[in-house]
């Protein structure tokens, strides 16, 4: 049975007040409108951060203007990121985010799904192995103990029952088709490469079990408000890399998209190439820039 590593890693940017206060970022609430803004503003600056750091990584000369002024730029991002209490923050105003009060965490979909595919009856004594990806929370699942075994990861544990992982860093043999379920909610729009994002839904794809079920949710803007990504392409992309979709439910003026795919057995090499780089699909100068590529 495949083990989950901790991996050494940088610390995520937090502010001496996040880690220790439990207050949240200064000048929030925990009214939705501010609990979003701060959701985005964090996506927004962690993203940014990426690109600078790349930019930095690849000149030579680190003393030229346009470096200095590249340095300069991610400072005021770090700062930025600390103030408002770095990944500690991120994760309280995704918890509120989640609270009952506005309509519970996606895992009450990811149940009400299985239940329609007839677990845990068809189980019999057994229980499908789940790995829980982004947790931010130990007992999500709590309710299903008695046919689920559920592992709970993060990249920042904010619970000792909670592995503290990237989910990217894991070690595909280790894990090929050790897992019934593997669950992606409110994760793969997190990831700030867009390759990165592929990565991780070809990993999903090793480390299920044959016929068995990933679970996607991203914030609904990822595919109706995209320059790179709708819903269609979602499933195209995912058909590609042999995902057969089960279940999908969103609704305009909504929030969030979710998925059900189950893991098939490909009926021809994969063919990537309509997915390996960003295609607009949609123009207008209001739109954002998530994509995923493979």
């Amino acid at each position: 049975m495949a083990k989950i590593r901790k991996v050494k890693r940088k610390a995520p940017v937090t502010s001496p007040a996040a880690s220790g206060s439990g207050a949240g970022p200064a000048g929030s609430s925990s009214k939705p409108a501010a609990t979003r803004k701060v959701i985005r503003r964090f996506h927004v600056l962690s993203k940014r951060q990426v690109q600078l750091r790349k930019r930095l990584g690849s000149r030579r000369d680190g003393l030229s203007a346009d470096a200095r002024a590249v340095k300069d730029e991610l400072a005021a991002i770090e700062q930025e990121l600390a103030d408002m209490g770095g990944l500690e923050a991120y994760q309280k105003m995704s918890v509120i985010g989640q609270g009952s009060d506005r309509g519970g965490g996606s895992e009450k979909v990811l149940i009400g799904w299985l239940n329609e595919e007839g677990y845990p009856e068809s189980l019999g004594k057994g229980k499908l192995r789940v790995l829980e990806v982004g947790a931010l929370k130990p007992d999500n699942y709590a309710s299903c103990s008695s046919w689920m075994n559920v592992t709970p990861i993060d990249l920042h544990s904010r619970h000792p029952a909670i592995q503290e992982q990237d989910f990217l860093l894991l070690d595909e043999d280790e894990h090929r088709e050790q897992w019934d379920l593997i669950s992606l909610s409110l994760v793969v729009n997190f990831v700030p490469e867009p390759k990165d994002r592929g990565r991780m839904l070809r990993l999903a794809h090793a480390m299920l079990k044959p016929e068995q079920y990933l679970f996607l949710a991203l914030p609904l803007p990822c595919i109706m408000n995209s320059r790179y990504c709708t819903a269609e392409h979602i499933e195209r992309l995912m058909a590609a890399l042999s995902f057969k979709q089960v279940k999908t439910r969103w609704r305009e003026g909504g929030k969030m998209a979710y998925w059900l795919f189950q893991k098939v057995a490909p009926a021809a090499p994969l063919d990537a190439t309509p997915y390996e780089k960003k295609a607009v699909l949609r123009t207008g100068n209001d739109r954002n820039n998530f994509s995923i590529v493979l």
